[in-house]
């Protein structure tokens, strides 16, 4: 690895024919030109195609989104990559449950089958912080309304129907949670029982449900809620953390708020730490489709054909999607990553699918869908951070990293969140929300390797019970999104 280091302004850094001067009118993190680069021809980036050049650009001109666009890199797959490199086992402490998953949380979690129901939820939570019924129960993490926005006004079948219900008994199913109270209206197309009649066999002991309407109304259904998970709590509380293998650990992969430095240092570094957990035997799920577009021949190299194809008829689906609601896949790059110097999708996609490190793609999954095999999976969702990670958890995440340039405000329950940032000036600016620094890597002062052993480290010792800064701040109550498609009726 070539050490990075801070250029002063005016500075001159040759590089073959073409020095380069550092001006200040070009924003840290953007791009300067290296050579002089024809309208048409493309414009490369880690060593890939970022995007056609819309101009001519003269060496040492800023290169974004004025003089780069889109360009279409949709490809065939490629041959398989090798498989990570095995480790030494690692360890951590978890709760292993009846159905064999390990936790890395011990939550009690109050769900909403609907929206009519969700503030009936977030009460009977309310009531029993208030109450202090969790105090004598020291082994309970908390209590969590898992609330949202939808749950009727759908069709009674089809896609939609379908998404959400998988969503709400994959988080209920979480085993991040030791019992699970499921509140319902009573009259919504999500109906309570045929959720638990469908998807809970192995799990009816630590389920309670009932509705609204039968319970007689409001009060009275807050007084039931609240009575019930009493019952429930000793049995959590009896739960203890028992040392595991890291094969047994879930970890879904966010990125937001990325910058022109994530894909050169912290999902890098991410990746480094994943080809580790892969090589231990655990699950790592990558998600966000549409940031990943424009970089999926990489995965489609780390692929056996039919995993690779099912990885495309996915972006198909995304491409038919996007394009019926006159949208493009180049829409995704927000205004905070292009401050931060990333221009299209092309390019923030090959930096995010850096942090999925470098072993094969054993799967790709639907959104929520249960993770059928360890190693690296593709679970499809959509690039807004708390909608994709609500989907990893209803896969079985336990635990997410969440990597970003520009700086992000996230927590999720059950499942606690570390956040890594890609510059020093990030992580000194927000103290109390990055977790881990991977800012050495650009100065030189670290390596990726470095850093890759010391996220995994991090992980592991979050997974044992460890705080994240996230969990400290109180964030995880308001960010489950389930993904919402179809018509709203």
């Amino acid at each position: 690895m070539v050490a990075a280091r801070r250029l002063a302004v005016g500075e001159t850094v040759a590089d073959g024919a073409h020095p380069l001067t550092l001006r200040s009118d070009v924003p840290p993190g953007h791009k300067l030109a290296a050579h002089a680069i024809g309208s048409g021809e493309p414009v490369r980036k880690y060593g890939q195609v970022i995007g056609m050049a819309s101009s001519d650009i003269a060496p040492g001109e800023h290169v974004h989104s004025h003089n780069l666009a889109m360009a279409d890199m949709r490809s065939d797959a490629a041959p398989s990559a090798p498989a990570a490199e095995p480790s030494a086992m690692r360890y951590f402490d978890g709760y292993v449950r009846p159905d064999g998953r390990v936790g890395t949380r011990n939550y009690v979690a109050v769900l909403s089958s609907v929206n009519c129901s969700a503030t009936v939820a977030r009460q009977i939570a309310e009531a029993v912080e208030r109450q202090g019924l969790l105090d004598n129960h020291p082994g309970v993490d908390g209590i969590v309304p898992i609330v949202h926005g939808t749950g009727c006004g759908m069709a009674h079948e089809g896609e939609a129907y379908e998404l959400l219900r998988r969503t709400l008994w994959g988080t209920a199913a979480n085993p991040n949670f030791g019992a699970i109270l499921l509140v319902g209206l009573g009259c919504e197309v999500i109906q309570t029982g045929q959720l638990i009649a469908d998807y809970a066999a192995d799990a009816r002991e630590r389920i309670e449900t009932f509705t609204i309407q039968q319970m007689g109304g409001t009060r009275k259904a807050i007084e039931e809620g609240v009575a019930r998970v009493k019952t429930l709590l000793p049995e959590v509380a009896a739960a203890k953390r028992e040392r595991v293998p890291a094969s047994r650990l879930v970890l879904g992969l966010q990125c937001g708020g990325s910058d022109a430095w994530s894909g050169v240092t912290v999902n890098p570094a991410l990746g480094n730490a994943v080809d580790r957990l892969v090589g231990l035997g655990a699950t790592v799920l990558l998600s966000e489709t549409p940031e990943i577009y424009g970089a999926e021949h990489l995965l489609y190299a780390r692929a056996t054909p039919e995993v690779a194809a099912k990885l495309r008829a996915r972006l198909d689906w995304w491409e038919d999607y996007t394009s019926a609601r006159g949208a493009e896949m180049d829409n995704n790059p927000s205004p905070g990553n292009k401050a931060g110097g990333l221009t299209t999708i092309l390019e923030k996609s090959l930096g995010a699918v850096a942090k999925a490190g470098t072993a094969p793609l054993a799967d790709v999954i639907c959104y929520g869908e249960p993770v059928p095999t360890s190693g690296l999976v593709f679970m499809d969702s959509p690039g807004f951070d708390p909608c994709s990670a609500t989907g990893q958890v209803a896969s079985g995440a336990t635990l997410i990293a969440f990597t970003t340039g520009r700086g992000s405000a996230f927590g999720y329950k059950p499942s606690p969140s570390i956040k890594l940032s890609s510059n020093t000036q990030l992580y000194e600016h927000m103290p109390e929300d990055i977790d881990l620094d991977c800012g050495a890597i650009l100065t030189g002062n670290a390596s990726i390797e470095e850093k890759g052993k010391e996220i995994l480290d991090y992980l592991l010792a979050t997974a044992s019970g460890q705080r994240s800064k996230s969990e400290a701040l109180g964030y995880g109550g308001m960010e489950f999104v389930p993904w919402q498609i179809g018509a709203v009726m």
